[in-house]
């Protein structure tokens, strides 16, 4: 049988023995709005819980709006341009219109994916920087929250007279959907917050997992600290299979992104009857899978349908390799999961410690393969699985101790898909 992928911008076709039962596990989502420049106008001139953007901006003398990284397929270039035309409505001149690239601890944009994330015409314009995690003084210390995380947030949002995030609602791996809060923190933090948020003080929370939010203590946390920063209006979007927008939900942090993932939520849901033996899984193609750390959000999706001792087949690009020096580092040293979930139990954190984590997580009962070709062969020893020079053995070896009959989930856009079984629902 075949399925075909994504992978990459091309796409990948897996050719699947016939003798097991499929269940093709497939991004839902809404359809794409037929006028979305029609939707957008309407949503920031009608936002929910606050007054329309144009009001908010008048009488401000500057405004930051915080923007997803080249990592996120967020339509920027249809979402921006409307927002900046409300504020320059309201007196707000575009020189004094700062758009902060949301990196977190990613690296920085290049000028040419500054370009593609923004418009070559609003790169033109307005001034488009990145954010450095990395350069404390670059940060606003604003105290801490009431759990103790330290808050500092770039400088030049903070400074700013208006507040603003650009995004989009889809399920995150640890704060249950992604949007709204998170384009403050973890996007314009620093370092010295990202790391306390992304250690196993949170990270092994049972609710903080893809899904989970009205209980989750990692989105409360994010809520607070963006609260700190004044989040004065968001704007986010939900996304059809195609990356069309397929909602839109402005104003109020809380109100607005509360009603996007409700919207997310309802579309995207995919209830199994039981878990399934092995789940062949990606991580939803280019940009997604660019390296082996956003790849892993594949594998941490499917481990909430596969049954104790079952496998994961992960089919990424991975063209730019494992990721960050530190998450390369880490992921030579340590021999297994488990000796990795044992070693920073007790200290202090690292970056990007926090996504070998969900991933010890995910598969302390399930067996990992890999099919990451983009990442050098000298990592496959200590990626805590297996992985294979060809997709072709990789599939072999999902099915070399299957019995026929057995239920595979086959899942073309992985971390897209929201699935659980119904007893876990």
């Amino acid at each position: 049988m075949r399925f075909d992928l994504a992978f990459g911008k091309t796409g990948i076709a897996l050719d699947l023995p016939e003798e097991y039962r499929y269940r093709v596990l497939e991004a839902r989502s809404a359809a794409p709005l037929e006028d979305p420049e029609a939707a957008l106008e309407a949503a920031l001139d009608r936002p929910i819980g606050t007054p329309p953007l144009a009001e908010l901006a008048r009488g401000k003398r500057s405004a930051a709006i915080s923007v997803c990284d080249i990592t996120r397929p967020a339509p920027n270039r249809q979402t921006l341009p409307p927002v900046l035309r409300r504020l320059e409505w309201a007196g707000v001149p575009p020189e004094d219109i700062t758009v902060l690239i949301a990196t977190g601890l990613h690296r920085p944009a290049t000028e040419a994916e500054i370009r593609e994330i923004v418009g070559p015409e609003v790169a033109g314009r307005y001034r488009v920087v990145n954010h450095n995690a990395r350069e404390l003084a670059e940060h606003r210390h604003l105290g801490a929250t009431a759990a103790g995380t330290p808050v500092y947030i770039d400088e030049r949002f903070v400074s700013a007279g208006l507040h603003i995030t650009l995004g989009f609602i889809e399920p995150h791996l640890m704060l249950g959907y992604s949007g709204g809060r998170k384009l403050i923190v973890p996007g314009l933090a620093a370092q010295e917050t990202i790391k306390v948020l992304h250690s196993p003080k949170f990270m092994r929370q049972p609710l903080a997992v893809e899904g989970s939010i009205e209980h989750n203590p990692l989105h409360h946390e994010l809520l607070e600290i963006a609260g700190m920063a004044r989040h004065d209006f968001m704007l986010d979007v939900a996304l059809a299979r195609d990356r069309r927008i397929a909602g839109v939900f402005a104003g109020d942090a809380l109100q607005a992104h509360r009603a996007g993932v409700r919207f997310v939520s309802q579309v995207m849901l995919e209830l199994l009857d039981a878990a399934v033996d092995a789940v062949i899984t990606t991580s939803a193609g280019y940009p997604l899978d660019l390296t082996f750390y956003q790849s892993l959000k594949g594998i941490t999706a499917a481990q909430h349908i596969v049954k104790p001792g079952g496998k994961i087949l992960l089919v990424a690009a991975c063209e730019e390799g494992p990721g960050a020096p530190e998450f390369r580092r880490m992921l030579k040293e340590f021999p297994s999961g488990r000796q990795f979930l044992d070693a920073i139990a007790s200290t202090p954190v690292v970056v990007d410690q926090w996504q070998l984590e969900k991933f010890a997580l995910a598969i302390a009962n399930a067996e990992a393969l890999f099919y990451v070709p983009g990442l050098p062969a000298d990592y496959y020893p200590t990626l805590w699985g297996r992985a294979f020079p060809t997709v072709e053995s990789a599939v072999q070896a999902l099915f070399a101790d299957l019995t026929p009959g057995a239920t595979v989930a086959v899942i073309p856009e992985g971390p897209y898909v929201l699935a659980k079984t119904r007893a876990a629902a």
